[in-house]
C-alpha cells in the first residue's frame, strides 16, 4: 500500500520556535518542503518536480529572511512582492506559502484539481502575485508592479524568478533595457539557472553565452550565487541591497532536481543518455517512494543532531501500489502524427520541421534524430521560430511548425499573419489543444487558436479524432493543401478510442456519422469531445432520446450539400466546440446554416467553454464547465424539448 505523507504546517511552526534563527533553520525548513512537494506532485499525478526542486531553497531564503511580506502581511501596499515567472515552479512556491500558514491545508493537498492549488500560479490562490506559465512576461510584469510601487509612494521591493531557458524568450530582453531605460531601481530578478530545459541541457538548445555580461550591458547590477547554499545567498542579497540605483539581476546556480539523488541533473542526464526525465509528470511508486524516503531520512539526521523530537507526518492519501506502469488502453495522436512526420519526411526532402523546445512532447524526437539538418530546435522563442519558418517557405521549403497551442497560435500571432500575407504555405500544428488536460491551469489550455488561425483568409484547420485521422489530416496538409493549414492535436491519451469504419478517408469539408439518431444532430471533432458526445448520446438513449454524432474535423469549412444530407429532418444541430464559444466550429456551421436555405431556420445550440477555463482533473473540469458526456446530455434534453414546446406553442 502506497501511503503519501504531508508534513503539517505546525511543525514548520516548532521548527521556527525551537532552531535557532540560522542557516540550519533554513536548510530544515527548505527540505521540509521539498517532502511536502514531492508528496503533493505524486498525489496530484503531475507536476514539475525538477524545476521545483532547483528553486525551493531560493524561495525559503526569500520568504523567511529577505522578504517583509510574513510581517506586514500578503496585502499590505508596503510589502515586498516575489513571484516566478517559469511557473514550472508552483509546487514548491506553495510547499512555501504552506509552510507559513499563507494557504490552507486542503488547497495545497490539491493540487492540480478543482478548488485547489494551479498547475502554474493563478491569483486566485492566497499569496501569490500574478498569474504566470506563459514564459518571458515575468521582468515586465514585476516592472509594473514596482513602477506602481513608485508612482503610489509605497515601500517595498519587488522579486522575480525566471528560468534559465525561458531567458530564450525576445520580451525578457525587451524588459530588461526598458527597466534600466526608465530608472526602475526596486526590482531584483532572480534567474533559476538549472541549466537543463525540458529534457535537454540548454546549451543543446540555444546556448546562453555570458549572461554576466549581457545583463551588464543592458544596464543591470549583476551578483551570482549558489543557489542552494544559504551562506552564499546571504552574501548575495546583501550586495544587491546595497545597490539603490538601478535594477538587480541574481544568476543563482543551481541543479535541477535538487534534493533527490536519481532526479538532479548532472546524474539524470547521465541515467537519461543525455535526456532529462524529471521536467514534468509524477513519479512512478518505487522513485516516489526511494525520493521521500532519502529526504525524510536527510531531515531525520537533521532533526537528530539538533536535539529535536522526530519529524511528525500525516497520511494524507492511500492507494493500491504499482509496481509497474500499466500501459494505456487509449491511444496517443500525437505518437501517430510523429510516426506520419517521420514518413513523409523519408519521401519529401522539403519538408523542414521547427520545434520551440517541446520535440518529446509534440512527438517529433524520431524525426529530429532521423533528420537532424532538417530539424530546426529554435528553443522557448516561437516568435522568431514562425518568422524564420516563413523565411524557409519564401525560399520552397515546406515548414512544419510546433509547440503548444496556447503559445503558437496567439503569442506569434502577428507573425503568422505576415506570413500568411505572402501566401506561402506552411503548415502550423497546435499542441496540447483544447481544454484537457487542464492540470496546469489557464495559461496552457487553448481555447483561442481556431478563432486566431481562422481569421486568415486561406488557412484550413483540422482537429482529428484518433491515429488513422492523425495520419490522413497530415498526410492532406503536406501533399494536398494548396494553402497553409493549421492542425490541432490533443497532448494527452485520448479518453478511448474513437471508432470510425476501417475505409473511412478523409474528405474535405465533410465528416462521418459515429452514432445514428432522429431527434437531434451533434457535430464535434477530436478525441475529448467526441468522446464526451458519444456518452451523452448513450444517456439520452435510456431516456428514449435518439441523439445522431458527427465527427466534423473540418473546423472552418464545410461542404454545405453535405451539411444538408447530414442534418436531414433533425431540426435541432448541436455543435460541441473545444474551444471558446467564439470562432469556433460552432460559428462555422452557424455561417453556413445561414447560406443553406434547406438548413436556414433551424435550431443551432452552441456548447462551448464559456468563461475561463478551469483547473482540475479532466472530470472535475469537463463537468465545471458543463461539456462532460453526463452533463451534457440534460441540457440537449432541456433545450431541444424547450424548443418543441415553443414550436407547440406557436401551432396553437
Amino acid at each position: 500500500m502506497l501511503k503519501i505523507k504531508l508534513i503539517p504546517e505546525s511543525e514548520f511552526r516548532r521548527v521556527r520556535e525551537t532552531v535557532p534563527d540560522n542557516h540550519d533553520q533554513l536548510s530544515l525548513l527548505a527540505n521540509m518542503c521539498r517532502a511536502n512537494t514531492l508528496a503533493s506532485v505524486k498525489r496530484a499525478g503531475s507536476g514539475h518536480l525538477g524545476s521545483s526542486l532547483s528553486s525551493i531553497d531560493i524561495v525559503t531564503w526569500l520568504y523567511y529572511r529577505e522578504m517583509n511580506t510574513t510581517g506586514l502581511g500578503i496585502h499590505h501596499p508596503d510589502r515586498d512582492i516575489y513571484f516566478s515567472s517559469k511557473g514550472h515552479d508552483a509546487p514548491a512556491y506553495y510547499a512555501v506559502l504552506y509552510s507559513l500558514g499563507i494557504i490552507s491545508r486542503e488547497q495545497f493537498i490539491n493540487l492540480r484539481r478543482l478548488g485547489g492549488t494551479d498547475g502554474h500560479p493563478d491569483v486566485g490562490i492566497d499569496g501569490v502575485e500574478t498569474n504566470s506559465g506563459s514564459l518571458g512576461m515575468g521582468i515586465s510584469k514585476a516592472k509594473g508592479m514596482a513602477l506602481a510601487k513608485k508612482l503610489r509612494g509605497s515601500a517595498g521591493n519587488v522579486f522575480v524568478m525566471t528560468g534559465d531557458g525561458e531567458l530564450q524568450e525576445g520580451q525578457i530582453w525587451e524588459s530588461l533595457q526598458t527597466t534600466a531605460h526608465q530608472s526602475v531601481s526596486n526590482i531584483t530578478a532572480i534567474v533559476d539557472f538549472n541549466k537543463i530545459q525540458s529534457d535537454k541541457p540548454v546549451e543543446e538548445i540555444i546556448d546562453l553565452g555570458d549572461l554576466e555580461k549581457k545583463f551588464e550591458v543592458f544596464g543591470w547590477h549583476v551578483a551570482r550565487c549558489d543557489g542552494h547554499d544559504f551562506a552564499s545567498l546571504e552574501r548575495a542579497f546583501s550586495e544587491l541591497r546595497q545597490i539603490q540605483d538601478r535594477p538587480k539581476i541574481l544568476i543563482a546556480d543551481t541543479i535541477k532536481g535538487k534534493g533527490v539523488s536519481f532526479m538532479e541533473g548532472p546524474a539524470a542526464l547521465k541515467a537519461g543518455e543525455g535526456l532529462y526525465a524529471w521536467h514534468s509528470g509524477a513519479p512512478v511508486d518505487a522513485a516516489f517512494e526511494a525520493g521521500y524516503a532519502e529526504i525524510t531520512g536527510r531531515l531525520s539526521a537533521q532533526f537528530g543532531k539538533l536535539g529535536l523530537d522526530p519529524l511528525h507526518t500525516e497520511i494524507i492519501e492511500t492507494r493500491e501500489q504499482h509496481r509497474t506502469r500499466l500501459k494505456d488502453t487509449a491511444e496517443r495522436v500525437v505518437d501517430a502524427y510523429g510516426q506520419a512526420l517521420l514518413e513523409l519526411g523519408a519521401g519529401r526532402e522539403d519538408i523542414i520541421v521547427l520545434d520551440a523546445d517541446l520535440s518529446a512532447d509534440c512527438g517529433l524526437r524520431a524525426f529530429e534524430e532521423a533528420f537532424p539538418e532538417r530539424f530546426i530546435e529554435n528553443g522557448i522563442a516561437e516568435q522568431d521560430m514562425v518568422s524564420t519558418a516563413g523565411g524557409l517557405a519564401l525560399q520552397g521549403y515546406l515548414p512544419i511548425v510546433n509547440s503548444f497551442g496556447v503559445f503558437l497560435a496567439s503569442r506569434s500571432n502577428e507573425q503568422i499573419y505576415n506570413n500568411a500575407t505572402e501566401q506561402s504555405k506552411i503548415i502550423y500544428v497546435c499542441h496540447y489543444a483544447g481544454l484537457i488536460p487542464a492540470g496546469p491551469g489557464k495559461s496552457h489550455q487553448s481555447l483561442r487558436d481556431i478563432s486566431l488561425f481562422g481569421a486568415l483568409p486561406d488557412c484550413v484547420i483540422i482537429e482529428p479524432c484518433n491515429s488513422a485521422e492523425t495520419k490522413q489530416a497530415l498526410e492532406w496538409c503536406v501533399n494536398v493543401a494548396r494553402h497553409s493549414c493549421m492542425i490541432r492535436l490533443v497532448i494527452s491519451p485520448s479518453p478511448g478510442m474513437i471508432p470510425m469504419a476501417d475505409d473511412c478517408q478523409l474528405s474535405f469539408g465533410r465528416g462521418s456519422v459515429l452514432n445514428e439518431g432522429r431527434d437531434a444532430v451533434l457535430f464535434s471533432y477530436g478525441p475529448v469531445m467526441l468522446h464526451e458526445a458519444l456518452t451523452a448520446a448513450r444517456l439520452l438513449q435510456d431516456d428514449g432520446f435518439s441523439l445522431r454524432v458527427v465527427n466534423l474535423p473540418w473546423l472552418n469549412r464545410v461542404d454545405v450539400q453535405w451539411l444538408e444530407e447530414t442534418v436531414g429532418a433533425c431540426d435541432t444541430l448541436i455543435v460541441l466546440d473545444d474551444h471558446s464559444q467564439y470562432g469556433g466550429l460552432g460559428d462555422c456551421l452557424l455561417n453556413a446554416c445561414m447560406s443553406s436555405g434547406t438548413l436556414r431556420g433551424r435550431q443551432l445550440l452552441k456548447f462551448a467553454i464559456e468563461d475561463h477555463p478551469a483547473c482540475g482533473t479532466p472530470q472535475e473540469v469537463l463537468d465545471y464547465h458543463k461539456v462532460s458526456g453526463r452533463r451534457l446530455a440534460p441540457r440537449i434534453l432541456e433545450a431541444v424539448r424547450a424548443q418543441q414546446g415553443q414550436l407547440l406553442e406557436a401551432a396553437s
